[in-house]
């Protein structure tokens, strides 16, 4: 992931940063891949706090574009709409758990047929 632009804007108490993100040969990046990789670009920033707009791959160039907007508390995501606020809920609750193995299933043989 590569920073194409970095704002601060003190009125709505957040960092938005423009970010291209190439992965040639590879599938699109997901949402939480672009998270995790805006939380560990801004120093300081929580994963709770951001959001990611504007995703945009082009097609057979392997490169997709973004912006990520980093707040500094959850009072200032108010002003984001609130399908953005369950779709990033949904997304960091399914991070938040731990991804359990498949429970194995015993083979029991001379069942019915």
């Amino acid at each position: 992931m590569e920073i194409i632009d970095r704002k601060e804007n003190p009125l709505l108490n957040r960092v938005e940063i423009e970010f291209r993100w190439n992965h040639e040969g590879a599938a699109t990046p997901s949402r939480a891949e672009m998270l995790n990789g805006i939380a560990s670009i801004e120093p300081g920033s929580n994963r709770e706090f951001i959001v990611i707009k504007n995703v945009k791959t082009r097609f057979g160039m392997g490169s997709t574009t973004g912006l990520g907007l980093v707040y500094s508390d959850k009072e200032s995501m108010k002003v984001e709409p609130t399908y953005m606020h369950e779709r990033y809920a949904d997304l960091r609750s399914a991070s938040a758990e731990p991804e359990e193995a498949p429970a194995e299933s015993e083979d029991v043989s001379g069942g019915e047929e």
